[in-house]
């Protein structure tokens, strides 16, 4: 048993814990008998509480709420950095300030946390922090770069500062998640005008998309392997879990990278093209 599960009962942070991923994540552990925080921007306003969960203030996209919200929860033994906000669009059609923004949400957010829970993580030699990611790095898209493009920062941080941090007991993971049926779409931020001459294929993508996110694993079954991991006793740098994963990870290892991003394009629609 690692030292981090040896005390049993332990404090959790879950980011962006209202829905989809985060709530069903921060559920599991709290029904482990954890103790368990969960972020909102409002956590004030939060609709359905989940029974055993403690909501915090913090917003992604302001770094001084990682501190303030690090300093309401205290000692933290594993932090879920989950809560993000997804985005397509034609990338030449995307303001450079929006691209900013979305880094901001998703990659500075979580790194400004990540920063402020790590001293006490490394002065008690113990701790473990999920990086939620998405395959879409792995497997980027037409589309959907910018949103591909932080969850790749987020996998890159994980990966380097995993050896950084073992010294001081602290582990650190990333996980991708497939296709997840949990209504994300209907909250994804779009760049495409109206005229754009990219509107017929980002139809196409965002159509098959769509379609694909009905038909993906759920929220539970895609929180099991993240508590899984972040409680592993020697927890791999890298899990996935959906889109048939041990597949499609296999051919990326295997097969040119070139075949691997038609592959990718022709699931979601698009013929492929040489330029």
């Amino acid at each position: 048993m690692n030292k981090t599960s040896a005390s049993g009962a332990q404090t959790v942070l879950v980011t962006g814990a209202t829905s989809g991923i985060g709530a069903a994540v921060a559920r599991q552990f709290a029904d482990a008998g954890h103790r368990v925080f969960g972020t909102s921007r409002n956590p004030e306003t939060v609709a359905d509480p989940i029974p055993g969960v403690t909501y915090v203030r913090l917003d992604n996209a302001d770094l001084a709420t990682a501190q303030t919200c690090a300093d309401a929860v205290g000692p933290v033994d594993i932090l879920i950095n989950n809560a993000g906000e997804s985005h397509a669009g034609a990338f030449e059609e995307t303001p450079l300030d929006e691209i900013e923004r979305i880094f901001a949400v998703n990659v500075f957010g979580p790194l400004a946390l990540t920063q402020a829970v790590l001293p006490g993580m490394r002065e008690r030699r113990r701790g473990t922090v999920v990086m939620v990611g998405s395959m879409l790095s792995s497997f980027p898209i037409a589309f959907r770069s910018t949103y591909a493009a932080t969850k790749s920062a987020l996998k890159a941080y994980a990966f380097a500062l995993r050896r950084e941090v073992a010294p001081y007991g602290v582990r650190m993971i990333s996980v991708e998640p497939g296709t997840i049926a949990t209504g994300i779409g209907e909250r994804r931020t779009v760049h495409i005008a109206e005229d754009s001459p990219y509107a017929d294929e980002y139809e196409i993508v965002a159509t098959t998309t769509a379609q694909n996110e009905r038909k993906g694993i759920s929220a539970e079954t895609m929180a099991e392997q993240i508590v899984a991991a972040a409680l592993a006793d020697n927890p791999k740098p890298f899990y996935a879990r959906g889109n048939r994963a041990a597949v499609v990870f296999a051919l990326r290892r295997l097969a040119p990278r070139q075949l691997v991003l038609d592959l990718s394009a022709k699931v979601h629609g698009l013929p492929k093209v040489r330029p």
